[in-house]
């Protein structure tokens, strides 16, 4: 029997996008065949791995490249999503202890006319692009006309959300924020059920323009308490590293660590690794989603997946005795499959301390609120309705 009595820290690692295998019900959303990182690891021609593989990923199935462990050192399973939804949200609201019953709604081929006209007539300023595209690419196509005709570029991705971009010398960033807020207002209505708006300011010239760091996102609340909201009302700290406060709209954290890339996310990871706290220090790398996944790049996502598993070993220098490492996905975003959307899969789990020797193979989960549920344990703090305590099994 293991030692699990109680964690003083949880280092839970979301690799946003990282699915590993189609799910049962992948039918219901177009992605039967689908299957992130065994494509990728078929394009790459296996993928090297070591440290991942050693804690067990290559033991939840079979993935070109990574060896099986004899004796992982990880416990290690893989995850169903429960909620009806493979969105970005969806996937975390779930791992903390939620069940997304109504999916957010996404808007693959543009917003609706009338949603377009409302959004005119609240701002004052007419709207350009409304369809699907990378952001930079967005910027580069219109932003002439933009600073021509001071018109907002309005884009959205395979996730639900609604960006507007704008030059900063032309749609000052107060008056871009307002539009934004407005925009939320109207997307909050049940028609479009929509997760995000986000403000994209740029600054430069034609052929030669840049992102700010002044984005903005104005997100849902989640719709009921997260484990999160538990341990920080019990006095522990939730660290929220990467874009995780706007995934949850700053609901249950007590710092946030922003970050540009999933290397500067690793760096912040290791930071909280370094400071003495007691509660939750939640990562998410979002690279693999935003920059390979989306843009049907496996060789790309398999470079960023071996240098993620390169840096593990300062991970395990670091770890202490009382500590939890648990490393997860939120959905699949298979970058050889048709389209440029998320992909409903299962995700992997794997779970490493220190006291574990060695690890074994857990049941499949039904849920990923198993991860809330283990965490609002460990902590001693209100269970969420969904999912069942993990150490439960180990011990």
């Amino acid at each position: 029997m293991e030692n699990t009595s109680h964690f003083k820290r949880v280092f839970l690692i979301v690799m946003d996008s990282v699915g590993i295998g189609e799910a049962p019900d992948a039918e219901l959303f177009g992605d039967i065949g689908s299957d992130t990182l065994g494509h990728i690891a078929e394009k790459m021609n296996g993928l090297n791995m070591p440290n991942l593989g050693a804690m067990g990923l290559g033991n939840i199935r079979e993935i070109r490249g990574i060896q099986k462990a004899e004796q992982p050192t990880a416990y290690y399973t893989k995850m169903k999503e429960a909620s009806r939804g493979k969105d970005t949200m969806t996937g975390h609201w779930e791992i903390m202890g939620l069940n997304i019953s109504t999916p957010f709604r996404a808007f693959p081929d543009g917003f609706p006319e009338m949603l377009i006209q409302e959004l005119q007539a609240k701002t004052g300023r007419s709207i350009i692009g409304n369809k699907p595209a990378s952001g930079t690419e967005i910027i580069k196509e219109l932003g002439e006309e933009h600073m021509k005709t001071g018109a907002l570029i309005v884009y959205t991705s395979a996730d639900s959300v609604l960006q507007i971009a704008a030059h900063e010398d032309v749609v000052p960033l107060k008056e871009l924020y307002k539009i934004c807020e407005i925009a939320r207002e109207i997307t909050l209505r049940d028609e479009f059920k929509l997760g995000r708006v986000i403000a994209r300011p740029f600054i430069g010239e034609p052929g030669n323009f840049q992102r700010t760091p002044n984005r903005h996102d104005y997100a849902l609340k989640p719709f009921g308490r997260t484990v999160m909201n538990e341990l920080k009302d019990a006095g522990c700290d939730v660290l929220a590293i990467g874009k995780i406060s706007d995934i949850y709209d700053g609901e249950g954290v007590t710092e946030s660590l922003r970050t540009v890339s999933n290397m500067d996310g690793m760096d912040k990871l290791l930071q909280t690794l370094d400071m003495d706290f007691t509660g939750l220090s939640f990562l998410n790398l979002v690279d693999f989603d935003a920059l390979y996944g989306h843009r049907r790049d496996p060789i790309g996502y398999g470079k960023a997946l071996e240098e993620f598993d390169a840096r593990m070993p300062e991970v395990f220098e670091r770890l202490k005795e009382d500590d939890l490492l648990i490393i997860t996905a939120d959905h699949g975003n298979d970058p050889v499959h048709p389209g440029t959307d998320h992909t409903r899969e299962y995700v992997p789990l794997l779970m490493y301390s220190k006291r574990f020797t060695p690890g074994k193979e857990l049941p499949v989960r039904d849920t990923f609120a198993d991860i809330g549920a283990t965490v609002a344990a460990n902590f001693k703090v209100k269970m969420p309705l969904y999912g069942k305590n993990i150490l439960g099994d180990i011990e």
